[in-house]
């Protein structure tokens, strides 16, 4: 089913998303930006909600949006664009890493970052299993634009790491703990883990 290259959610953890009550709320109580003005209301009072485009803040980083393309576990295109954004504070802390890891001729490949809500639902509509696909209940970390799809790519060959499974996979194989793997593979999945919690990511267990 979902097959992730690294099947790691980094989520940056020194952010808070804090709504104001002027932003409406949906069926489910949640509150939910949807209209650019009210956007850039949100961004005029707090700078760190803004969104940042990687590519253009992270230059010669590497993206794949399989979302964009019927490439993913749905067969189904969900972005109109390649474009990737993140809050500024996790723009910041992804570029440190990218900095960092260039000097070991390592690149980052972003699959996925912010998700607009209307997503997520859609993608709840193919996989109703929590573990792999947020529920629109509750949203995402993607959905507030502080989380990010990643795995890394070798400057020298442009080729990725192997990883412990493709992107967008759901089995027991895309949790970090699994470990019936290849010593190569989870030192990998060992490195990638590292240099993102190094700069204050975490990652979820699935």
């Amino acid at each position: 089913m979902k097959r992730r290259f690294i099947s790691v959610i980094f989520v940056i953890l020194s952010i808070t998303i804090g709504f104001t009550q002027e932003i409406p709320k949906n069926k489910y109580g949640l509150s939910v930006v949807n209209d650019f003005g009210l956007y850039q209301t949100q961004i005029k009072k707090d700078s760190a909600k803004a969104l940042v485009d990687l590519q253009k803040f992270i230059p010669g980083i590497f993206i794949d949006v399989r979302y964009a393309t019927e490439n993913n576990f749905a067969k189904t295109k969900f972005y109109e664009s390649q474009k990737v954004f993140l809050r500024a504070p996790a723009a910041a802390a992804l570029k440190k890493i990218q900095k960092e890891l260039s000097q070991q001729n390592i690149s980052l490949k972003i699959y996925d970052a912010y998700r607009p809500y209307s997503v997520t639902e859609k993608m709840w509509e193919f996989v109703h299993d929590d573990r792999y696909a947020a529920d629109p209940k509750s949203g995402s970390r993607h959905n507030r634009a502080c989380a990010v799809d990643v795995t890394l790519v070798d400057l020298k060959t442009k080729k990725e790491f192997a990883m412990p499974t493709p992107y967008d996979n759901f089995t027991v194989k895309a949790h970090h703990s699994y470990s019936n793997l290849p010593r190569k593979i989870l030192a990998n999945r060992k490195l990638l883990k590292t240099i993102m919690t190094k700069f204050g990511f975490e990652t979820i267990t699935s």
